[in-house]
């Protein structure tokens, strides 16, 4: 027997014994025991630069995205910057070829300010991955993202471990600021000018003349959230089994859910014009991808923030959106189809938005099918459309909108150390 075997048998007993406690008692351990073991930050630190940015890096997720858009902003604003791949702690590292956007690793004792890319309950966790020496000295700020009207009582567990909270949406300020005593400011997202790789539609099987309409949503992030099923029954309404008409449905992880992959496939058998994508593409690929669409269709329950839509917009795309959440930080009659949609409870199996008396939209299925018809014989109105939402897409998204938005809550100092 070697010397490894002895700690592999434990920790496998170990993982094994653990996998058999209930849910809510398993939540419960993991908060108590890395609420106990993280490093407190210091009292008042002076924040400012350098900016060090920790978060998903090299994740194929919405936090993944976003921490990989503010390390690059942040560093095109000539700002000094260091960085910290969470995602082999999170087991979440899953990008092909790593994170496309890095930067040197912090210093022990530099000061300055970490801006931590992982939701409230686990930002503990977080912060003991990082390490106390590497948290004391700076300012931590909390990026957080949520989708609902209000957040879970396990949001309290890392707010005393920031100073402040950067919120994606006015949708998100307002669902964390009520359980905040720190501060909470709206920095939307970053959106870097588009770079799709070489890839045109020949290169992914679709063709050329047909009226494309695209979804993508991440399996993880709860299937009942992204509602892809009313996406695939808005289009089948609108075009029924024309070859003229194509929906392409990108999904990743779709492993981490078989019940809902089971349901995907069952809405989509027998339908020749969908075409569900689920390899991984690097990011110029997925952009590529998004660029194919003559419409990119999120008929989400909630979001908060949009990414897809909003990098649609920015692509010059029409963009057909549930009429709720985040997403309308951007999105108005002038520069999208907005869905209309009524309040229902929240229905999530896979627990993520498990929230006692919670809401989220239902869209209108038949509204968003008429839309689509609607944008494929009407082609002048869906390029007016999508060229009013790039010019929405660069005021808003662009990096003098992000560095004002960070200037009004943290000075102008904060770019200036």
């Amino acid at each position: 027997m070697s010397a490894r075997e002895p700690g592999a048998v434990l920790y496998r007993t170990a993982h094994r014994l653990w996998g058999l406690l209930p849910r809510d008692r398993r939540q419960a351990l993991f908060y108590a025991l890395t609420g106990a073991v993280a490093p407190r930050p210091d009292r008042a630190p002076a924040g400012g630069a350098p900016v060090t940015v920790a978060g998903l890096l090299s994740t194929t997720t919405g936090l993944g995205e976003a921490a990989r858009l503010c390390l690059g902003a942040l560093t095109s604003l000539g700002l000094p910057t260091r960085s910290i791949d969470l995602s082999a702690a999170f087991d979440q590292a899953d990008m092909p070829g790593g994170a496309p956007v890095t930067a040197p690793p912090p210093s022990d004792g530099e000061g300055g300010t970490l801006v931590v890319h992982i939701n409230s309950p686990y930002l503990p966790f977080a912060l003991w991955h990082i390490g106390r020496q590497r948290v004391r000295g700076r300012r931590v700020v909390g990026y957080w993202a949520w989708e609902l009207p209000g957040v879970p009582a396990s949001w309290q567990r890392g707010l005393p471990f920031v100073h402040e909270i950067w919120a994606l949406s006015r949708f998100t300020a307002d669902a964390i600021a009520p359980i905040a005593t720190q501060p909470v400011r709206v920095v939307p997202l970053p959106l870097a000018p588009p770079r799709p790789a070489a890839v045109d539609r020949a290169g992914f099987g679709l063709p050329d003349d047909a009226f494309v309409v695209m979804a993508f949503f991440h399996m993880g992030s709860s299937f009942n959230r992204k509602n892809p099923l009313a996406a695939v029954r808005a289009f089948r309404a609108a075009f029924g089994d024309d070859p003229r008409a194509v929906l392409v449905l990108k999904v990743v992880d779709a492993a981490v859910a078989p019940w809902a992959r089971r349901r995907l496939e069952e809405a989509v058998a027998g339908a020749g014009n969908i075409r569900v994508v689920e390899q991984r593409l690097t990011g110029g690929e997925v952009t590529a991808l998004l660029a194919c669409a003559d419409v990119v269709l999120s008929l989400h329950r909630a979001e908060g923030f949009g990414l897809v839509p909003a990098q649609g917009m920015q692509l010059g795309r029409a963009v057909v959106a549930t009429g709720w959440s985040g997403n309308l930080d951007f999105m108005d009659a002038d520069t999208s189809v907005l869905v209309g949609y009524r309040m229902v409870p929240v229905d999530d199996p896979q627990g993520t938005y498990d929230v006692a008396g919670q809401m989220w939209a239902d869209p209108d299925v038949e509204e968003a099918a008429a839309a689509l018809k609607a944008l494929r014989d009407d082609p002048e109105r869906r390029r007016a459309l999508g060229a009013r939402a790039a010019r929405k897409a660069e005021t808003v998204f662009g990096l003098d909108a992000y560095r004002k938005a960070i200037e009004t809550g943290c000075g102008a100092a904060f770019f200036s150390g």
